[in-house]
């Protein structure tokens, strides 16, 4: 009797709540994306120094999203704290490397901008 109540009925009752952070992570993490991305979108109707496509919102959405979700996973998965400092730096240094690449050209590949 122990053994399904331990295995079946009480994971039953772990699920829902993980699931519920989890979704509820999510969530925070789109609607962060959106506020974000509404930076440029603002911007682009008060000057024309901002000039997005909408290749460029895409794009920018993209990086965004994959980094959310990096930090959620390592979120979950990671235990120790200073594991999980050492992979979000990872993550931020390698979403600044890409953004500049992106935007400027710092290494001079085809994906350069202008």
């Amino acid at each position: 009797m122990y053994y399904y109540w331990h295995t079946n009925i009480a994971n039953s009752l772990v699920t829902p709540y993980k699931e519920t952070v989890m979704i509820r992570r999510l969530i925070i993490t789109i609607l962060t994306i959106t506020i974000l991305l509404l930076i440029p979108l603002i911007a682009m109707q008060f000057t024309k120094d901002v000039n997005w496509s909408p290749f460029d919102f895409l794009i920018m959405g993209t990086l965004l999203l994959s980094t959310g979700l990096m930090f959620n996973l390592i979120l979950k998965r990671v235990k120790k704290t200073n594991h999980r400092i050492l992979f979000y730096s990872i993550i931020v240094s390698l979403f600044f490397i890409i953004w500049g690449e992106l935007a400027v050209g710092i290494f001079n590949t085809p994906f350069a901008g202008n």
